[in-house]
């Protein structure tokens, strides 16, 4: 690697394809004993992470209180499951 004229640096297409990054995406860079170290970043919003934290919680309490469907055998079985659930969600605001 060849660091640029404004200190960017060029992470080669394997690497970046093995660790399926896209443009846009954040690294954190660290020195580690003397090496430069890498590592992707996923960032989330402290609102984010609340709003996310308080959903857990919820769908926990669903699932101890039996509010669950499935197991599904396959994603064509969870679709239409969740079609039925949607149409009778539907008739029933519309009674």
């Amino acid at each position: 690697m060849k660091i640029g004229l404004s200190r960017q640096v060029v992470i080669p297409k394997k690497i970046h394809d093995e660790l399926g990054l896209i443009p846009g995406d954040y690294l954190e860079v660290k020195i580690r004993e003397g090496t430069v170290v890498m590592t992707p970043q996923a960032l989330i919003g402290k609102h984010f992470k609340a709003d996310l934290e308080k959903r857990l919680a919820e769908s926990f309490e669903d699932f101890r209180k039996g509010r669950t469907y499935g197991p599904f055998a396959t994603t064509k079985e969870a679709i239409a499951a969740l079609h039925a659930y949607s149409k009778k969600r539907k008739n029933a605001k519309s009674s």
